[in-house]
């Protein structure tokens, strides 16, 4: 009789090793594609041999030695005698391999397979660069990542970011695809070469959190599991490559905002904004090691970084006991290095929101007027709802509903419409306490 534990195992290990299973599977066959499908050959089987034969004392050992045995019979399936079919063999310690891929005594076999550490470093510091590769587009990037790295499934990918599971493996398929067509290796980056491509890789990590912790659409603001995923990622990578002050920076960045986010729902959902935010449930573990993380950023870099600098920017907020005592001209400084360092409409526009908690709505809606002069974020709600914000607090109410209007047609996520819907109503009311939201400050 099948145990249904078999199958939660296979799930807990899967999530656990999948990347340096992947990650050894590619090194051993020299291809990411099929070492991939290999891997989730080795998992299907998994799923139907745990439960009826009891789960192996190493799991990933039997799952990486079935994935090579796949492997074999691959090669033996493209002429499979050739030097690399061969040295497979050899390493397996095996002369002749039988055809079929699952072990007579996969547990006893699987007893014999080791983990080096250091090789487990460079596979899954490989995986990432590849899944992250710039061939391949945003999108491609965010779905093989987790996939090959997270190792979420398309269903579960599909359902953090409400596309269809079919829209997921094509993203995938054509990923992996590219990935061929373009020859790139499975190996790390050359030093001259690995600044470069690091930054893709923090990118799609960054897109990932930011999606979590800020769902652009659907009926739950906050995501926790693609949120989670991308914190277990930045840690990884600052295993990875300590020395690099970015991905220190990435990792705090994640941990002090993340630390935020026990208080930013209510007990239904709705957002708490920060002014109400009962500060006595932030995360101060999360709050701790964030500002380890920075000031590790700080140590190895020469001057903190665009990732660095949001999270000194989220430093702030952690460590004021209100938002009334929070060191605003502090955050406004930090905004315009960042602005100068890594410039963007959603950057300048953060920068409003904070120059009016320290100066005034006055002094910051010319930032935010500048911005609707050029056009920019014209398809985001970001814009209109600090405008509108900010012509409330001066009084100018009819423009204001113009803006929360607008803002309240282009917002995706249900939860942040109904804030902007209440903020809405409560036009022509007495005058609220300051600045009731932004994009930064949920």
């Amino acid at each position: 009789m099948a145990d249904p534990t078999g199958r939660e195992a296979v799930a807990a290990v899967w999530r656990i090793e999948s990347a340096r299973i992947v990650g050894a599977l590619a090194r051993y066959t020299g291809d990411f594609a099929l070492a991939e499908d290999l891997a989730q050959e080795a998992l299907a089987e998994a799923l139907v041999t745990w439960p009826r034969a009891g789960v192996p004392r190493n799991p990933a050992g039997w799952l990486l030695t079935v994935g090579r045995r796949r492997a074999i019979d691959a090669f033996r399936r493209r002429s499979a005698l050739d030097e690399r079919y061969a040295a497979l063999a050899r390493d397996l310690g095996e002369g002749d391999v039988v055809s079929g891929s699952v072990p007579a005594d996969p547990v006893r076999e699987a007893e014999d397979v080791l983990w080096d550490p250091e090789q487990i470093d460079d596979d899954v510091l490989a995986l990432m660069f590849i899944s992250c590769h710039p061939v391949l587009s945003r999108e491609a990037r965010v779905a093989l990542t987790l996939r090959v790295v997270g190792g979420l499934t398309s269903d579960e990918i599909a359902k953090a970011f409400l596309v269809p599971a079919a829209t997921v493996q094509a993203r995938i398929t054509r990923a992996k695809k590219t990935l061929g067509a373009a020859r790139v290796p499975f190996e790390v980056p050359a030093a001259e070469e690995r600044a470069e491509r690091l930054g893709s890789v923090l990118s799609v990590v960054y897109l990932i959190f930011t999606e979590g912790s800020s769902a652009s659409s659907g009926d739950s603001l906050i995501r926790l599991d693609l949120a989670s995923e991308a914190q277990r990622l930045a840690r990884v990578l600052s295993r990875l490559v300590p020395e690099e002050p970015e991905v220190h920076g990435l990792l705090a960045l994640l941990e002090l905002t993340a630390a935020r986010f026990p208080s930013r729902t209510g007990p239904d959902g709705e957002p708490v904004l920060l002014e109400h935010q009962d500060r006595r449930r932030w995360d101060r573990a999360a709050i701790r090691r964030g500002r380890a993380a920075l000031a590790r950023a700080a140590r190895v870099g020469r001057g903190l970084g665009a990732y660095g600098l949001q999270a000194a920017i989220a430093e702030c907020h952690a460590v004021a006991p209100s938002v009334d005592a929070t060191n605003w001209e502090r955050v406004v400084l930090i905004y315009e290095a960042l602005g100068r360092l890594a410039p963007s409409p959603v950057v300048d526009l953060n920068r409003a929101v904070a120059v009016s908690m320290a100066r005034g709505p006055a002094a910051a809606l010319p930032i935010v007027d500048e911005l609707v002069a050029a056009e920019a974020l014209s398809n985001s709600h970001l814009l209109p709802s600090v405008r509108g914000e900010l012509l409330t607090r001066l009084g100018r109410t009819g423009e204001a509903r113009t803006e929360l209007e607008l803002a309240i047609r282009l917002c995706g996520n249900e939860r942040e419409r109904a804030v902007l819907e209440r903020k809405l109503a409560d036009l022509g009311r007495p005058a609220r306490k300051p600045f009731q939201g932004g994009p930064t400050y949920p």
